[in-house]
């Protein structure tokens, strides 16, 4: 009886370890059902794997192939959660595939997306077309633009004859974008870790235009911080041509006009351009925002007695890209002393995923280039 009980607490610890450790393992043909966060496109399961591992609070997802039969789903990456940290319910499913978080892997795996897709078409999101001989040109062209993070080609067999051999280069955010929402009693900041928003060796200062405003030509509008959050959503979208930032009510405004700037003095209003082919200082993360919420986006909250402290925390874990900490001026005091640490996703992320006959879609090989080890070569 004494040997039973001390398996019986073994296995108990095993389990235990196991759920929290790093599982690596892609279940085909397994259906975790329900416990739905949200829905997103992916190509295939391990770009789904990526999202979950990317996102603040996925910790297993069910993807659907594009074997599946049963509706006119394909392509569909579920992110899902549970208190337990494991699946509710597994059952046999054809069509899918399943996994985990990777999120406990230490260190997590590099975001080396190299797979090229047959017959996909990674709709929308274009900023820049051209004509390419073959799809490894397209890929080489969207690797080489500092904006683009996937692409799809049309090769020489397609319908429309007129844009065969047509090159779409895509883009996604790479800076964390969050709701900005005034309230009482918190504050709110960023990592202090580097914002690289595009691999530039030179460093540079933006240019801001304080108490003015540019009227007109807005392609997208944000939530921002500060002016210099904006700025930085500016630098990081290959369309914007200069900002608008709104002090009062946190609005950024991101416009598009390579011709002419028109400027008018306006109070409350900062105006700027973005900065190209360099890298933006990013002084604008060390500031703490008083009275301000960034709502939502939480991977957990911890309690510690200052907002510095929390700060210093975010910076110091690997998947927080900003904060929110609650002080004693807040409307509840259930609430005091909370940090809730906070990420929003960042990888490659094409906005759909259709079939697509005689296309080709893939992704930027920057990452997959900046893991490889260097090398020398002898001539």
């Amino acid at each position: 009886m004494g040997t039973y009980l001390i398996l019986v607490v073994l296995l108990s610890i095993y389990s235990s370890s196991f759920s929290e450790g790093c599982n690596r393992e892609l279940l085909v043909n397994v259906d975790f059902p329900g416990t739905d966060i949200t829905s997103l496109y992916s190509p295939d399961a391990d770009h789904c794997q990526q999202l979950c591992t990317d996102h603040p609070s996925c910790l297993f997802f069910t993807f659907i192939r594009a074997d599946w039969t049963r509706d006119n789903r394909h392509f569909y990456c579920y992110l899902k959660n549970t208190a337990s940290g494991q699946p509710n319910v597994r059952t046999q499913l054809l069509g899918v595939t399943s996994g985990f978080s990777l999120k406990p892997c230490s260190p997590q795996p590099q975001r080396c997306l190299s797979q090229v897709y047959q017959k996909l078409d990674f709709f929308g999101q274009d900023y820049r077309t051209l004509f390419t001989a073959d799809y490894e040109e397209c890929q080489r062209a969207c690797t080489q633009d500092p904006a683009c993070r996937f692409f799809t080609f049309v090769n020489e067999n397609y319908t429309l004859e007129k844009i065969r051999y047509k090159c779409h280069l895509k883009f996604s955010w790479t800076v964390p974008r969050t709701r900005v929402v005034a309230t009482a009693g918190l504050v709110s900041g960023f990592a202090h870790k580097t914002l690289v928003t595009q691999h530039f060796n030179t460093a540079c200062e933006g240019k801001l235009f304080p108490d003015t405003d540019i009227q007109g030509s807005s392609y997208e509008t944000l939530t921002a911080a500060s002016p210099g959050h904006c700025q930085t959503l500016c630098s990081d979208h290959p369309l914007c041509t200069y900002f608008t930032y709104v002090s009062n009510d946190f609005t950024c405004y991101l416009k598009k006009n390579p011709d002419e700037i028109v400027t008018k003095p306006k109070q409350g209003y900062t105006s700027g351009l973005p900065a190209r082919f360099c890298q933006l200082d990013n002084e604008w993360l060390k500031e703490a925002h008083e009275g301000i919420d960034f709502p939502g986006s939480d991977i957990r909250y911890e309690l510690m007695d200052d907002a510095e402290t929390c700060q210093t925390t975010c910076t110091q874990d690997a998947n927080c890209q900003f904060y929110t900490y609650v002080t004693k001026n807040f409307h509840s005091s259930v609430h005091w002393r909370r940090c809730y640490l906070k990420r929003a996703i960042t990888i490659p992320a094409p906005s759909k995923v259709t079939k697509l006959a005689n296309a080709v879609s893939g992704f930027s090989l920057k990452n997959v280039q900046s893991a490889l080890p260097s090398t020398s070569h002898i001539v």
